[in-house]
């Protein structure tokens, strides 16, 4: 099975807490904090490999974890960081924000990386808090949490030309001819399930990859058939090959199936239909080719380039090579816009508008991301470290916001679950 969406969790590790200690050494007679750093957590980085060519491992699994940040520990010694988990993904894989649908990451190039989830930041030890005031901080930060979220992997194959039209107008027959591929060709009235790629050489040094596009029926882009997956193929293409059966041998109307596929292709997205196409009039080698051949040309010769050709005997087809890298010359390279600080800038937005303050009957309540990270790192039983947690209060606006909401003093407030009277 060709599988080419996938919808992954990934979350990355936490950071390691920092520690609290403090020199004990026989010869250390003035002590002082020795805590250490928590490491660092472990990220989620997709890298593309050219040995894979669908996404058929993310559909057995669906959630990815990276290894935590080891704890820091006493003699200030650093906890280790976690080691990342590297994720292999097949080149031309679209990486997507599931909550936000922005792009990400395209990976279009072999051995590309892009960290999709990242570690947290290991704690600060209270060796990091000590200075002239506050010789003896009781007190140490904890690691912050790994990015975790919802992605979607996308497959579009990257080819430069896609052969498009009807099943059995002999797409998989010019594919296996002019390069070395080797599709299942036979007379199928239904479409393949997975696309073929091949590579055509025109000469030394000079080369274009050609990709028989299937799933292109009335309806595809409604999603009858495999339409809707394949018609995201033909998004990557610089130029479409158009092939028609020109002697309409199954009862088909050449002309009324071109037109069908142009619709397919512009009902999914204008922009497709857009792309420059070249008409390939295939099956030349039968009689009633030659019946429809002028009907056809004066229907499209005015808009589209045509070329006559047999798959089965080989007409045309050097023409047909050569032509199609001609024309691929011509046609700009498109680029996927890929804003790498959007969706970073969304999350970061969305922790730091993380502190909601509320009231229930007499009951005042402080929460957040941001506040729970802060009641992790407070030693509420040491008088400096509960001073830094009021003033930090302070400053973030918490206790302002208090205030705006009735909080008088003595009243009873909760920061995310720890309780002390407001003084005001």
């Amino acid at each position: 099975m060709f599988i080419d969406i996938a919808k992954v969790s990934v979350k990355a590790g936490k950071g390691g807490n920092g520690s609290v200690a403090f020199r004990r050494e026989k010869y250390e007679p003035m002590g002082g904090p020795a805590g250490g750093d928590g490491g660092d957590g472990g990220s989620i980085i997709l890298v593309a490999d050219e040995g894979l060519r669908t996404l058929m491992d993310f559909r057995y699994k669906r959630r990815y974890q990276a290894e935590k940040g080891g704890d820091g520990r006493n003699k200030k010694q650093f906890g280790s960081d976690g080691k990342d988990l590297v994720l292999k993904v097949p080149i031309g894989t679209l990486v997507k924000d599931e909550e936000t649908d922005i792009v990400l990451a395209d990976l279009k190039e072999n051995g590309q990386r892009y960290i999709c989830a990242k570690g947290g930041r290991g704690g600060r030890g209270n060796t990091k808090f000590k200075n002239s005031i506050r010789r003896t901080p009781r007190f140490a930060e904890p690691g912050t949490k790994g990015e975790e979220r919802e992605i979607v992997l996308e497959l579009k194959l990257i080819a430069d030309i896609g052969l498009i039209g009807f099943p059995n107008v002999g797409k998989s027959t010019i594919l296996a001819s002019i390069t070395s591929a080797k599709p299942k060709i036979a007379n199928y009235h239904f479409t393949t399930l997975k696309p073929n790629l091949g590579v055509v050489s025109i000469g030394e040094g000079h080369s274009y990859v050609i990709a028989d596009i299937p799933g292109l029926i009335e309806g595809a882009a409604g999603g009858a058939g495999l339409g809707l997956e394949f018609l995201r193929h033909v998004e990557r293409t610089k130029l479409l090959l158009h092939v028609i059966d020109t002697s309409g041998q199954e009862g088909r109307d050449p002309i009324l199936d071109f037109h069908k596929i142009n619709e397919e292709l512009k009902q999914y997205s204008e922009k497709l239909s857009e792309k420059k196409q070249i008409i390939v009039l295939n099956k030349m080698d039968i009689p009633e080719a030659h019946e429809n051949l002028s009907k056809i040309k004066s229907e499209f010769e005015s808009k589209y380039e045509i070329l006559e050709v047999s798959a089965a005997t080989g007409e045309g087809l050097d023409v047909l090579k050569k032509k199609a890298y001609e024309r691929l010359l011509e046609v700009e390279e498109e680029v996927v816009f890929v804003d790498e600080n959007l969706v970073e800038r969304y999350y970061d937005r969305k922790e730091r508008d993380t502190i909601v303050v509320s009231k229930e009957d007499d009951y005042y309540l402080a929460e957040g991301e941001f506040l729970e990270r802060l009641v992790d790192s407070t030693n509420f039983d040491d008088f400096e470290s509960f001073s830094n947690f009021q003033k930090v209060l302070i400053d973030k606006g918490v206790i302002d916001r208090l205030r705006e909401i009735g909080a008088k003093e003595g009243d009873l407030v909760s920061v995310c679950g720890v309780e002390f009277d407001f003084i005001d």
